[in-house]
């Protein structure tokens, strides 16, 4: 098992910026594909970021390519997300997972999820 928790968000203004941490505990997470994604009331949960097991090959949806950044520290067993430029539109929980696989990150089907952060970007 592994247990994500993600932390960091708030309330910004328009432009600017938050990091998101997502710590893992109960076993590490070195070995799993992590990604982020975000959710809006009433609509589906979104695919924003991912990242391989070394770290070596992060990858993003097409939103955020330009402001946002996907890191790991596999030593400290936490991912992050560094959230620069931020709009209205991108507030919603993001939520942290682990999954086995590239291709389960990216379809959401990760074998774990954290409880999300909420992230309110004002204007």
């Amino acid at each position: 098992q592994v247990r994500l928790k993600e932390s960091g968000g708030g309330l910004v203004q328009a432009g600017g910026s938050l990091r998101l941490h997502c710590a893992a505990s109960g076993r590490t997470f070195s070995g799993y594909y992590m990604g982020w994604f975000r959710q809006v009331p009433g609509k589906d949960r979104e695919f924003v970021a991912g990242i391989s097991s070394t770290g070596s090959s992060p990858y993003y949806a097409d939103f955020p390519k330009g402001r946002f950044t996907i890191s790991r520290d596999n030593a400290k067993d936490t991912v992050y997300l560094q959230m620069n430029n931020l709009k209205p539109e991108d507030t919603a929980v993001y939520y942290c997972a682990a999954a086995v696989s590239q291709a389960r990150v990216v379809a959401g089907l990760a074998e774990y999820w954290g409880q999300g952060t909420q992230v309110t970007v004002s204007t």
